[in-house]
């Protein structure tokens, strides 16, 4: 858990996790959503370090670059965050024995 409770501090650990993970540097990350080459890496880095949340719009776009759905940047678990990451990353067949172990266990 990241230190403090913001969604902010949240939002940026797991951008930065999900960015390195895929091996990007922050200003071609910033490009590949579509922001300006001139300023990219400064607002990537003003989102992973908490000073600014971008609007969900931007979240979407960087959710479909990273590969992983929005909710894994929301995600205060650690352990459901990482089963999001696996889940989005897997297979249908994986996806339909995850879905079927969940409902034999609610």
């Amino acid at each position: 858990m990241p230190k403090g409770n913001s969604a902010q501090t949240l939002f940026g650990r797991r951008l930065r996790e999900a960015r390195l993970r895929a091996g990007i540097a922050q200003d071609r990350l910033g490009v590949m959503i579509g922001l300006d080459e001139s300023c990219s890496s400064a607002r990537m880095s003003r989102y992973e370090n908490g000073i600014h949340q971008p609007p969900f719009t931007l979240i979407q776009k960087l959710s479909v670059v990273l590969g992983i759905p929005a909710a894994y940047f929301f995600c205060a678990d650690d352990r459901l965050a990482e089963i999001i990451q696996a889940y989005a990353s897997s297979d249908e067949h994986f996806r339909q024995e995850v879905l079927g172990f969940v409902q034999r266990h609610k």
